[in-house]
C-alpha cells in the first residue's frame, strides 16, 4: 500500500474558519480521512485534515516559497539577514 502525505495530526491552538467545498471534494476528505484513520488506528475527523493538508501544499510549492522569500527580503531593513528556513 502507498504512503500517505499526511501523518499524525498535531494538537495545536486551531484558528475558526467557514469554507465550503464542492460535494466531490468533501467526498475525497471524507474517503481520506478513513483511510488515514485505518493507518494509524484511530479515528480522523475529516475536518482537522484542511489545515495540514493546506499547509503541506503550501510547503510544497516552490513558487511560493521564492515569492515569500522575495518578498520578506524586500521588506527587510538594510543590513539584515533573511530569518533562516527552519
Amino acid at each position: 500500500m502507498g504512503k500517505l502525505k499526511l501523518g499524525p495530526l498535531e494538537d495545536d491552538k486551531p484558528v475558526k474558519i467557514s469554507v465550503e467545498l464542492p460535494a466531490a471534494l468533501h467526498r475525497d476528505l471524507l474517503a481520506y480521512a478513513e483511510i488515514l484513520g485505518r493507518e494509524n488506528g484511530q479515528a480522523v475527523e475529516p475536518a482537522k485534515l484542511v489545515a495540514p493538508m493546506v499547509a503541506r501544499f503550501m510547503a510544497t510549492d516552490r513558487g511560493f516559497a521564492k515569492m515569500r522569500r522575495v518578498s520578506r527580503s524586500r521588506s527587510l531593513p538594510a543590513g539584515s539577514a533573511p530569518p533562516k528556513a527552519e
